[in-house]
């Protein structure tokens, strides 16, 4: 901590409380949108919720604008995300429980690099035709079952369907852990929510849930090294790259990564697109008049619409300027994504919603870099295969409000209801 971060004045829109967490994302960028345009980086009170407090935390610079966002990303030797230097969390999180459930997200060069070539050495291109064999196959299966059922809860029956089913096929996860698997990663997602907090603290929460997923991931790596199989936990207990492969600490690490940021990222930007698509008939008629075309920057917009992930944190490892502002060694730099994928100098009109356009450079997926998602093609496979079973088979479905988890990490949807 320097000097100068403990004499600098918050901002007087303030972006950490739980009061500002507990407004509609419209509401939210009103302030977003001020500060893109006057303060683009701006200095801050530590957020509430904190997984460890600290009773000297500064506060944190708030990065709102797409440009910075993408800065921040691309300067990974400045930016650090080690978990030594407080990791990718917006609040404070302790270092080990960050290295147990982020794997290569908490990683700075060249150990990311080595560790994320060993990872992608498993996503052969065989590997990933039967994960969309999978995938469409999964799709078919859930709006089958969707309309026997009758619509109900769209969460429930669809979106946190397809992203659960494919993790557990592609890691060949058991069907009696699978149940587990959701309840972790609730946990680790909703940490700030009440509901899914009941009588423990944040930290307990994500923590008991971290150590499921650890359980199931042992049984896995322990099973796949026995009797390797198709799946990708065989691929990866296996992969190697110059003689290096990935220890059990790192492969369950990330089973934790897979477990939550595959199933939650897509389960929410889904129902948030199908929320959007189906509010707006004139865009589903276009997309279901002429999918094929369509369908690819739909789902770019479904991804810029809901933004996912919210917030991810870096640490300046040196004195640098951003967005104006004199940033300090050790200062912790806050991206906000939902923000970035609003700014009026890159999106026209940000707050319509539009299938056809074109460019959109949203960051839904990070900011570009190093740390890009890995699994982005996985979720944009989910997508188009939901939706072309969606449109073709439930055209006429109607959509209430939505339901939130509270919290400022995951743009999550806990029910959706739905009839039709």
């Amino acid at each position: 901590m320097t000097t100068a971060a403990v004499q600098r004045t918050y901002d007087p829109i303030e972006l950490s409380s739980e009061a500002f967490w507990s407004k509609t994302a419209r509401e939210r960028d009103e302030s977003f949108a001020t500060l893109r345009q006057d303060r683009p980086v701006s200095w801050q009170p530590p957020a509430y919720g904190s997984l460890m407090p600290v009773d000297d935390d500064p506060g944190y610079w708030a990065v709102v604008r797409h440009a910075d966002v993408v800065a921040v990303s691309k300067q990974n030797a400045i930016f650090s995300s080690a978990p030594e230097l407080g990791g990718v969390m917006f609040e404070n999180a302790p270092a080990e429980l960050l290295r147990a459930s982020q794997s290569i997200l908490t990683m700075d060069e060249p150990e990311h690099g080595i560790t994320r070539r060993i990872l992608s050495k498993a996503f052969s291109p065989r590997q990933v035709r039967q994960i969309e064999q999978q995938i469409n196959a999964q799709a078919t299966a859930i709006v089958d079952d969707f309309l026997a059922e009758g619509p109900r809860d769209f969460v429930e029956q669809v979106s946190m369907r397809l992203p659960l089913w494919t993790i557990s096929e592609m890691l060949g996860v058991p069907a009696e852990d699978r149940e587990q698997l959701v309840r972790a990663v609730d946990d680790m997602v909703g940490y700030n929510d009440p509901e899914y907090i009941g009588d423990r603290n944040p930290f307990m929460c994500v923590f008991e849930g971290m150590t499921s997923l650890h359980q199931i991931g042992e049984r896995l790596i322990t099973a796949r090294r026995a009797e390797p199989g198709e799946d990708l936990m065989s691929a990866l207990v296996n992969a190697e790259v110059d003689g290096q492969r990935l220890t059990d600490e790192e492969l369950k690490s990330y089973f934790c990564l897979l477990a939550v940021a595959g199933n939650d990222t897509t389960r929410n930007t889904t129902s948030h697109g199908a929320k959007a698509l189906f509010d707006h008939p004139e865009q589903k008629q276009a997309l279901i008049d002429d999918f094929d075309r369509l369908i690819g920057p739909a789902v770019e917009e479904f991804l810029r619409w809901g933004t996912p992930v919210m917030t991810f944190r870096r640490t300046a490892k040196e004195d640098v300027v951003l967005g104006g502002q004199q940033i300090a060694a050790g200062d912790k730099v806050v991206m906000f994504y939902s923000s970035a994928n609003r700014d009026e100098q890159v999106f026209v009109d940000p707050w319509r919603f539009d299938i056809t356009r074109n460019p959109n450079p949203h960051v839904a997926f990070g900011g570009g870099g190093v740390h890009f998602c890995l699994g982005s093609h996985v979720a944009r496979m989910q997508m188009k295969a939901l939706f072309r079973e969606l449109l073709t088979r439930a055209p006429e479905l109607q959509f209430g409000e939505p339901e939130y988890v509270a919290g400022h990490f995951m743009h999550a949807i806990k029910r959706l209801p739905c009839t039709g």
